[in-house]
């Protein structure tokens, strides 16, 4: 089965083209044949921040090159000189895309001169993410599956960055297996929209057991750095700085102490809105911020958020009787975290899941995988869905 992920939830543009086999978990082999991701970081850090109909411009002038440029990579493309789409079939997609500027053209163009490529099924993000944003991929799924009578999964973004942790690479590049996940798992979900412990108990089947009550873990990561005067986006610049601390001083204790915000209450909930605004005011009481300081204050930072997530995850994983840990979102990517969680799994003496540093931040590949997942577990195609900025994983 060859399945195409679009992913537009963001700022990245993602297309992949993935080919499985097998019947059971056991014996699947995912194969990467394509896989395209245009970053618009450069873009948005002009800005400090995400602009979401900016976002939306460059993901509808974006998706078919990438698109032409995956279906090159897998072989899939296959030219032609006969226009395949009917005046209806046009008037369709006209319909489907005349909200996104200048991507009807482009699709058109392209669909015109080329032949069907041999996809079975498009899995494309409808939510959470930006609306605007989500929007471009889910309509320009919509076209293709119009276009060529291609079978569509609306996939929750978040349930592919669970699904990826589970990936073994082989020793064939880009070719996978699913490491089996013992049951109950507990999943933290930490990006910068997002931190979430959710409670699996079967493959494909969630409930969201602790939640944010304000800000995100990453989206606090950014405003810290911003409050910093540190470029964006925020995360690496405050991890690399807490880093360099830890690596100087190792022993050294802060002068900068912050709050660990709910790690005592009774809950699995969290909050990070207060933390952006213990380091604001922390700030405002220096005289002269050297780099010196700005470096042990997102030491502290760091070291702060990743107690209050360790701790809750232990907390969650007591309650549940968990056998494994998965950690996914874009977050997933800094180094503390993946090294005091692979503490605490060891531990607690059960299994911890993280994916490979490429397949942590948003990109299609688990959105193909995840729509590969849902349609072999029975879930069928959807054709009158919308994108859902707020789309719940539960």
């Amino acid at each position: 089965m060859k399945i195409l992920g679009i992913e537009t939830s963001c700022d990245e543009t993602g297309i992949c083209i993935i080919e499985t086999t097998g019947k059971e978990a056991s014996d699947f082999s995912i194969k990467i044949l394509g896989n395209q991701l245009y970053s618009q970081i450069a873009l948005h850090a002009q800005y400090g921040g995400v602009f979401p109909m900016m976002a939306k411009r460059e993901h509808a002038k974006n998706l078919v090159p990438l698109f032409e440029k995956c279906l090159e990579e897998a072989n899939l493309k296959k030219d032609s000189d006969q226009n395949n789409l009917t005046e209806e079939k046009t008037e369709k997609i006209k319909n489907i895309l005349v909200y996104e500027q200048g991507l009807f053209e482009d699709f058109i163009n392209l669909a015109k001169k080329i032949e069907r490529p041999e996809i079975d099924a498009i899995a494309v993000t409808n939510g959470p993410g930006l609306e605007p944003a989500l929007w471009v991929g889910v309509c320009f799924a919509k076209a293709l599956g119009e276009a060529w009578n291609i079978p569509i999964i609306p996939t929750n973004h978040m349930e592919g960055h669970i699904v990826v942790g589970a990936l073994i690479l082989q020793t064939e590049p880009k070719v996978y297996k699913l490491k089996p996940v013992s049951f109950p798992a507990i999943s933290l979900l930490v990006s910068g929209g997002h931190t979430q412990l959710v409670l699996s108990k079967e493959n494909q089947k969630y409930e969201i057991i602790g939640n944010t009550k304000d800000d995100a873990i990453g989206e606090a990561f950014d405003k810290v750095a911003r409050i910093l005067g540190l470029p964006y986006p925020g995360g690496p610049q405050i991890s690399k700085l807490a880093e360099k601390d830890r690596t100087e001083f190792p022993d050294k204790k802060t002068s900068y102490p912050l709050p660990r915000p709910m790690i005592h209450s009774k809950d699995l909930n969290f909050s990070f809105s207060g933390i952006k605004t213990a380091v604001l005011y922390t700030v405002q009481k220096i005289e002269n911020i050297t780099d010196a300081i700005k470096q042990e204050i997102a030491r502290e930072f760091e070291d702060a958020v990743i107690e209050v997530i360790i701790k809750k995850t232990q907390k969650a994983v007591e309650t549940y009787g968990a056998k494994t840990i998965i950690i996914g979102g874009g977050v997933s990517a800094n180094k503390k975290i993946r090294n005091d969680f692979a503490v605490l799994a060891n531990t607690l003496g059960i299994e911890l899941m993280i994916p490979e540093f490429s397949t942590s931040t948003d990109n299609a590949f688990m959105i193909a995988l995840a729509g590969f997942l849902n349609i072999n577990s029975g879930k069928q195609p959807e054709t009158e869905f919308k994108a859902k900025g707020n789309l719940s994983l539960q």
